[in-house]
This record gives C-alpha cells, structure tokens and sequence, in this order.
C-alpha cells in the first residue's frame, strides 16, 4: 500500500512538472516576425502591384482569397495557389471575373511587382501578386496574423529561404475577413464560400 502511494506521488509530481514545463514553452516562445498578438485580425494595407499602388480599396467590390508567400517557395506557395486557381475555375467564367486572389509577397528583395505580375497570372488572370517595404509586410503580415522568418542558407544557390505561415483568408467584396482558412482546403469547398458572397 505504501508503495503504491509512493509511486502514484511520484507520478503526480512527474505530471505538474510535466504540465508546468509545457505552459513554460507556451508563454516564453519568440514570436515570429509579423504574428499578431491578440487583436482582431484584417484590415486595410497600403503595397504595390506590377500597375501601381494597391489598398483595400482596390478591390472593392470584389470577394477575394488572400495568401502570404514568395515566388521562390518550393512547394507550400504553390500548392496553395494551385488550389485557389481550380477554386476559382470551379466558379462559372462570369463569376471568376467577379473574384480576385491576392498573393502578398514576404521577400520583396527578390519578389518585384512585375516579376509577382509573371508568377500570378501563371496561375489564375484573377490572380494579383502585391509587394512592399519591408515595414509594409511586417504591418499587413500583424494584422493578418501571419508569420515569416528569413531563414539563411549557407552554400545554397538562393542564399535563403522564407519561412511562413500557411492560411488563406477570405474576405467579402467590402474588405472584411470573414474566414481565415486552412491551406489544406480543397477547390469545391473554397467555391462554394466565393460562390455564396457573390
């Protein structure tokens, strides 16, 4: 009995520390570049596509998927934007010119307007990359809630990479976020929600 005591106190003090330890890497963790903390996410922003300055308020009127990346990723970026592009070929053609996609570049060093212009269209015409500086990233990246991290790479021919977050955010003809959507969403699922705000 007492044995049994013993090892179930010791199991119990295993289980605190066990739980403490995990709280303690929650709440020391660094926060990645741009990651929002706590406050409603969307909001207006001020970058620059391949024909000018681009807002909100460029796409008024318009409900649009909006995706952070770069065109140098390997395989996250593309996939997801191969993903919105069939989402957008689901809808009828009337209605793909009623949608756009947004592609917010997270490496303006190597991402210039006219190259994002080339990468976006390559998947969908409704399909508008925008960059900036690097503040003006870093602001529409927090107001999102996304994340990107510069990640060098020693003897690599692109010196490095971008890590970032993943999610498509889906916004109404006035700009509002509605949804913030996994990146694991398939085209039919991601019409449909384009479908019912047009």
């Amino acid at each position: 009995m007492t044995h049994n005591l013993k090892t179930l106190r010791i199991l119990l003090i295993m289980s605190i520390l066990l739980l403490a330890g995990i709280a303690s890497a929650i709440l020391l963790r660094p926060t990645p570049t741009g990651q929002a903390q706590g406050s409603r996410l969307g909001g207006d922003f001020s970058l620059v596509s391949a024909t000018g300055p681009a807002t909100l308020a460029t796409f008024q009127g318009y409900p649009s998927v909006l995706y952070f990346g770069y065109a140098s990723c390997p395989d996250v970026c593309p996939t997801s934007l191969a993903v919105m592009a069939q989402g957008f070929r689901r809808l009828d053609e009337d209605q793909q010119t009623r949608v756009r996609g947004i592609f917010v570049s997270v490496d303006p060093q190597r991402d210039t307007p006219e190259a994002l212009s080339a990468y976006s269209a390559f998947f969908h015409p409704s399909l508008v990359g925008l960059t900036g500086s690097r503040a003006q990233i870093d602001a529409i990246t927090q107001s999102y809630g996304a994340y990107y991290r510069i990640s060098e790479q020693a003897g690599s021919a692109l010196g490095y990479t971008v890590d970032h977050s993943s999610r498509l955010y889906l916004l109404d003809g006035d700009g509002q976020l509605l949804e913030v959507l996994s990146d694991s969403i398939n085209p039919d699922e991601l019409a449909a929600k384009l479908r019912a705000l047009l």
